[in-house]
């Protein structure tokens, strides 16, 4: 008799400043523009552990469209995460210690992990890797997480370090459909162990595009005011490779600061025009990285009345349902509504990041 075949385990995926996708496809370029090393490795991985059933729900084509009206909102109808996935762990502070007793992602097989991403050359931050996960109860496909350290334990929190390797991890994709975010505690994380979501959303949104305002002196280190968009939020922006250590270092202490007044956090990053607007016609000439950071009020209890959580996707301008009547007929006032209900006023808003400016000023 056969013995069984061994489970998969991650590979390792050894990368370079050459493998970075510097001018990534547009809108325009798509279906035709060819993937990277990194997008074939993820997505080959993925449809593998989908074939072997690790996931919670098997994950076919999703209904999808844009809502009408000025915010061109994403919705998809995703019944299965509804029903299916892990229930999110209680969170009651900002500052929750991890609790052992409680799932994380230690507890992974590790035929769940897909790629151990890790940069080659001296110096720590080739040294440190990410470990690519599948997220059991996907979004998409190619829904992933990006975990840096699921051995120790940790809470759910946003360091440089690990947003810098996920940013490296979007450079290294050719396509303008790969989305990182992340959740914090009190912004609807689910599990208090660190990780980023990262998925193939195959839409465009409109902060991608949408012109931002300095907050600071002009020249001078973000943020930048995002405006006209589903949930205004504070901008960050990367050209390229050699903008992503200070960028990760400043978000980093802006999230930090939010949460030492109290607040909570989301971040979403996609690659995207300046802040000033629009480059290269949408072709992806010009582009380069986009981080959206929201301050909220944090969210302990669950939202029973609501039609939806509000976290980095709805923030984004991508819905998520679990119904088919509430995907069929939620309009994009009743959305926006519900989007921007933890978010601060915009007077409140505007002094918080004039307070970020001249902290990243100092």
């Amino acid at each position: 008799m056969a013995a069984a075949a061994a489970e998969p385990g991650p590979q390792d995926f050894v990368y370079g400043e050459e493998d970075f996708v510097l001018q990534g496809a547009g809108w325009g370029d798509e279906p035709g523009a060819a993937p990277s090393r990194f997008d074939r490795a993820l997505l080959e991985s993925w449809d593998d552990r989908m074939e072997r059933g690790l996931f919670r729900y098997r994950l076919g084509p999703l209904p999808t469209r844009v809502l009408p009206g000025a915010m061109r909102l994403v919705a998809q109808l995703n019944v299965q995460r509804g029903t299916e996935r892990r229930p999110p762990q209680p969170v009651r502070s900002l500052r929750q210690p991890f609790d052992p007793a409680a799932f994380h992602f230690g507890r992974l097989r590790p035929a769940e992990g897909l790629l151990r991403l890790r940069r080659a050359g001296p110096g720590p931050a080739a040294a440190a890797h990410l470990l690519v996960a599948i997220n059991a109860s996907p979004l998409e496909r190619g829904h992933v997480l990006l975990l840096p350290e699921p051995r120790r334990g940790l809470p759910q929190a946003l360091t440089a370090p690990l947003l810098r390797g996920a940013l490296e991890a979007a450079l290294l994709s050719a396509s303008p459909a790969f989305r990182l975010g992340f959740n914090g505690l009190g912004g609807r994380a689910s599990v208090n162990h660190p990780h980023l979501h990262a998925f193939y959303l195959r839409r465009p949104l409109l902060l991608e595009a949408a012109p931002a305002r300095p907050l600071g002196p002009r020249g001078g280190p973000g943020p930048r005011l995002l405006r006209g968009v589903p949930a205004p939020a504070f901008l960050f922006y990367a050209a390229g490779p050699a903008e992503l250590e200070g960028l990760a270092r400043d978000v980093c202490r802006a999230a930090e600061h939010l949460e030492d007044t109290g607040l909570a956090c989301n971040l979403f990053a996609t690659r995207g025009d300046p802040p000033g607007g629009a480059a290269g016609g949408g072709t992806g000439t010009g582009r380069g990285l986009r981080v959206l950071l929201w301050p909220r009020r944090p969210s302990f209890e669950a939202e029973s009345d609501a039609a939806f959580s509000v976290a980095l996707c709805e923030l984004a301008g991508y819905l998520p349902l679990p119904t088919a009547p509430l995907y069929r007929d939620i309009t994009e006032e009743e959305a926006l509504r519900i989007i921007r209900q933890p978010l601060l006023p915009e007077p409140e808003l505007l002094r918080l990041g004039e307070e970020l400016a001249r902290l990243l000023a100092s």
